[in-house]
C-alpha cells in the first residue's frame, strides 16, 4: 500500500496552502491505488510496484498547485493530476527496460523483480490506464494526452541517438529534454489551471511554466546521476554513462581543451560499461568544472521558468510556484 509522501519541499509555503496541497496528494494517491488495482494478483503487484515504492509525485501536486491560480482543485483536477502520474509511472516501466535498470525508487525495478515482457506491457496497461482518467475529461483533455505521449516517445528515442552532424549538442540535448521531461509536466500544468476555471492567458503562461521546470527537473537530475552516490535516490549512479547517454556535464565535457582533463575526455569517449571505467569516470567529472557548469545552466533554466510567472496577480500559489523551481533545480536527490 503506498503512503502519500510529504510535499516536495517549497520554501516559505504557506501552512495553508500546504495542508491543501498534501489533502489533494491524498486524493490523487487514492484515485490511482484504485485504478491500478487489478482481479488478477500478479497485474495487480505489478501495476502498483513502482508507484508503492513512493516518488515525489512533482507532477500531480504541479497539477493542485496550478489549480490553486484559478477555484482550486476539484474532482477534475485530481483526476487529470492521477492521469499525468500514472502516465509518468508508465514511461518509468519503459525507460528501465531500455537501461536494463535494476533498481528504482530504491526497490528492484520491475524488468528486475519480473522479467521485460511483463515490464514493458504494465507500462502499456498504465498508459491505458492514464487514458482512461483522462477520457472522462472531455475531448480536450485527450487530445492533450495524445500530444503528450507522442512527444515523450519522440524525446525517448532522440534520447538514445547523437546529435545529427551540423546541430549543436547542448542544443539537441536540451530539446530532447523539452519532449522526454517537460511535456508531461508542462501538460500537468496546463491541466491544473484548465480545470480551475483560470483564464486562457494564465493557461498559456502555466504551460510554458510547466516546461521549463520539467526541463529544469531533467537536468538537475542528469546532475544527480553523477554526484549522487545513490543513497538518496534509490537509484544506481552512472546509469547515463554506463549506457552512452551524453548530458549536459558530459558535453561540456567533451568539449573542454584543458590537457589536465585528458583522461577524462578519453574516458567519455569510449566503453563505459566497465566498472572501473564508469567509476574512474564518475570521479573525474564531479571534480571537473563542466560539472559546475552544467549546474549554471540548470540554474539559468529555472531562472527562465521564473521570469514566465511575472504577469500573474501575487498570491500563495505564485509564491509556491517559484519556490518549487528553487527546490526542483537545487535538490540532492
Amino acid at each position: 500500500m503506498s503512503t502519500t509522501p510529504p510535499v516536495l519541499a517549497i520554501p516559505g509555503i504557506s501552512v495553508g496552502l500546504s495542508t491543501r496541497l498534501q489533502d489533494g496528494l491524498a486524493k490523487v494517491d487514492e484515485l490511482i491505488t484504485a485504478t491500478v488495482d487489478y482481479d488478477d494478483p500478479l497485474i495487480a503487484d505489478a501495476s502498483a510496484h513502482l508507484f508503492d515504492a513512493g516518488g515525489k509525485r512533482v507532477r500531480p501536486l504541479l497539477t493542485l498547485l496550478a489549480a490553486e491560480l484559478g477555484t482550486g482543485p476539484n474532482p477534475d483536477v485530481v483526476a487529470a493530476a492521477a492521469g499525468c502520474e500514472l502516465t509518468h509511472l508508465a514511461s518509468l516501466y519503459h525507460d528501465d527496460v531500455m537501461d536494463e535498470a535494476d533498481v528504482r525508487r530504491g526497490v528492484p525495478s520491475a524488468n528486475a523483480k519480473y522479467d521485460n515482457s511483463t515490464a514493458i506491457l504494465i507500462g502499456d496497461l498504465l498508459f491505458g490506464k492514464a487514458s482512461e482518467l483522462v477520457a472522462g475529461l472531455g475531448a480536450e483533455a485527450v487530445l492533450i494526452q495524445a500530444r503528450t505521449f507522442v512527444r515523450l516517445c519522440a524525446g525517448q528515442i532522440r534520447d538514445d541517438r547523437p546529435s545529427p552532424p551540423g546541430v549543436d549538442p547542448v542544443e539537441y540535448y536540451l530539446g530532447v529534454l523539452a519532449d522526454k521531461a517537460g511535456a508531461l509536466i508542462a501538460t500537468s500544468a496546463r491541466y491544473g489551471a484548465m480545470f480551475s476555471g483560470c483564464s486562457a492567458e494564465t493557461v498559456d503562461v502555466i504551460t510554458a511554466f510547466g516546461e521549463r521546470l520539467g526541463v529544469a527537473f531533467q537536468m538537475a537530475d542528469d546532475l544527480i546521476d553523477i554526484s549522487s552516490d545513490g543513497t538518496e535516490t534509490g537509484k544506481t549512479p552512472g546509469t547515463d554513462l554506463r549506457e552512452g547517454v551524453a548530458t549536459l556535464a558530459v558535453l561540456y565535457a567533451r568539449a573542454g581543451t584543458d590537457p589536465r582533463d585528458a583522461r577524462l575526455r578519453e574516458l567519455l569517449g569510449g566503453d563505459l560499461r566497465d566498472d572501473a571505467r564508469l567509476t574512474e569516470a564518475l570521479d573525474l567529472l564531479r571534480t571537473n568544472a563542466a560539472l559546475e557548469q552544467a549546474r549554471e545552466r540548470t540554474r539559468a533554466v529555472g531562472a527562465e521558468a521564473v521570469a514566465l510567472l511575472g504577469g500573474l496577480p501575487e498570491s500563495d500559489a505564485k509564491t509556491a510556484l517559484t519556490a518549487l523551481v528553487t527546490s526542483v533545480v537545487d535538490r540532492l536527490g
